[in-house]
């Protein structure tokens, strides 16, 4: 990518942070941590990536993405709102009775989500059988799935990965949000993963193992996996959970809380700061 789209993403990324904290803050409740740390990707998905319009989003032929860990929607939420699925004024409505936006995604009442999810294991599972669709149809789409790290500790990820492996589904890339914390404290005393890589290579997976908050290594991993041929590939992230919001960084008590009026002055500031100096 040239300097003008590595700007832009930037900004976009950084847009797609101030719609997660609108969100949770008007619902009062919601996951900011990991969505944070997932917004830069999910922002290259959307807006450089994945073939999608907005003016049709059941475009048989669109890539689908699936949010494993559907906890973490106010990002996609952010994502699609700015792509132009529907207008940003709906993410103050977040996880409200009778609105569009839930607490995880509904592929029935909101456009662009290819997946309903939340039971953690469930989205990369349904996404393996999407690509498998794809395989069986001809179909020249692409499917992707993001899981969170503690999401990995679900047994239900692995036979998925199975499925993938033994189908040799090269039309898939799953990627992991990598950012230590899970909602009980470190993944590494909850459940260590690690090697997750060696696990991910012994169930029949290319593997690549990024920073998921720096754009270029991001695009330099999509791209590559788009030349992998013969098994599925998984992009291991590193991020950090609460990207962006000072006091949020790193914090395992913000994995599934909002923030109050004052917190959220000041991680709006924050992130309009960050925005304006992306700007300038």
């Amino acid at each position: 990518m040239n300097n003008q789209e590595l700007l832009e993403l930037k900004k976009t990324a950084c847009k797609v942070r101030i719609q997660t904290i609108e969100g949770v803050f008007n619902a009062k409740s919601g996951h900011p941590g990991g969505s944070l740390s997932a917004a830069d990707i999910m922002t290259y998905l959307y807006f450089k990536e994945m073939k999608v319009d907005p003016e049709n989003p059941k475009d048989p032929n669109r890539d689908r993405f699936v949010l494993s860990k559907g906890h973490c929607a106010p990002a996609l939420y952010g994502a699609l709102a700015i792509k132009g699925y529907f207008s940003t004024e709906e993410i103050k409505s977040l996880r409200h009775i009778g609105a569009m936006l839930q607490g995880h995604p509904d592929m029935k009442n909101t456009p662009g989500i290819d997946m309903s999810s939340g039971s953690l294991g469930q989205g990369i599972s349904a996404a393996c059988g999407m690509a498998l669709a794809a395989k069986y149809d001809g179909s020249d789409y692409r499917v992707y799935a993001m899981l969170g790290d503690g999401e990995c500790e679900e047994g239900q990820v692995w036979e998925a990965a199975m499925f993938a492996s033994h189908y040799k589904l090269d039309n898939l890339c799953a990627i992991v949000d990598f950012n230590g914390l899970q909602i009980d404290g470190h993944v590494n005393e909850v459940a260590g993963l690690e090697p997750l890589d060696k696990k991910f290579e012994g169930f029949g997976f290319e593997v690549i193992k990024i920073d998921g908050n720096n754009f270029e290594e991001i695009e330099a991993a999509f791209e590559k996996a788009k030349t992998v041929k013969g098994k599925p590939t998984v992009i291991i992230a590193s991020t950090v959970k609460g990207k962006g919001v000072s006091y949020m960084e790193n914090q395992v008590g913000w994995h599934g809380k909002a923030p109050n009026a004052d917190e959220y002055k000041i991680a709006i500031d924050e992130l309009n700061a960050q925005l304006k100096a992306l700007e300038a």
